[in-house]
């Protein structure tokens, strides 16, 4: 039986995976990446292995079919990357706010994650229980809140599991203005010491290994059984 002390090393078991939603292709500056590290770097440091994609690098066709190029479209790498997020027990949808809502790129992975939601897994529940979702917000305007309810309501909906407080975010003034981790003329960084930004990172980022660690003997079949009538 694994051991669920607060303190107990997860190495072994938990994969972390975050996917952030930036409209800009790499080696680009990219904010959101900024905010992820944030909380990457409490992960990393308690033994779970992250692994960070940008997924406008991705060719990712727009669809709710796992492979759409069985659908028509000339290309997909989305299998790909799906048999990445199968093997992680934590996935993080990171996304800045544009028109106040979550980027094009992650409602299209959003979009992408709900085409597996029909997949079960061996105990007849759906291939996403006892996964782990939070969500990171980042810009300058208002709507993270709002962002994080879609993303997180998503993520349940197809059968990942919601921590309390497992979103976090950071929202400079409205309009033109510094993004997260830009220099101000003071030397200091947006965002970086903003009491609510890092309480907030840090408790979502705490509550999805101690839920992990919770869920990594799965959470009984009993009434979500997809093969029972």
């Amino acid at each position: 039986m694994r051991n669920h002390s607060p303190r107990a090393s997860v190495q072994s078991m938990t994969r972390a995976i975050y996917f952030n939603g930036t409209l800009t292709p790499s080696p680009g500056l990219s904010h959101t990446e900024l905010l992820i590290e944030k909380s990457a770097s409490i992960l990393r440091a308690e033994g779970v292995d992250v692994e960070i994609i940008r997924t406008v690098d991705h060719d990712l066709a727009p669809g709710v079919q796992p492979d759409m190029t069985e659908h028509g479209a000339a290309s997909d790498t989305w299998p790909e990357l799906w048999r990445r997020v199968l093997a992680a027990d934590i996935i993080v949808i990171a996304t800045p706010i544009w028109l106040g809502q979550a980027s094009s790129v992650t409602r299209r992975l959003l979009e992408r994650l709900y085409a597996q939601s029909g997949q079960l897994n061996d105990r007849g529940q759906s291939v996403f229980m006892n996964k782990v979702a939070g969500c990171l917000v980042g810009g300058n305007e208002d709507g993270m809140k709002h962002v994080a309810s879609e993303v997180l309501y998503s993520m349940q909906h197809i059968g990942c599991a919601v921590p309390p407080q497992a979103d976090a975010g950071w929202v400079g003034e409205a309009g033109p203005g510094a993004s997260y981790g830009d220099e101000l003329d003071d030397g200091s960084r947006a965002g970086y010491d903003n009491d609510f930004t890092n309480r907030n990172v840090r408790i979502m980022s705490w509550n999805l290994i101690h839920f992990a660690r919770l869920l990594a003997d799965g959470i009984p079949n009993e009434g979500n059984d997809r093969r029972q009538d």
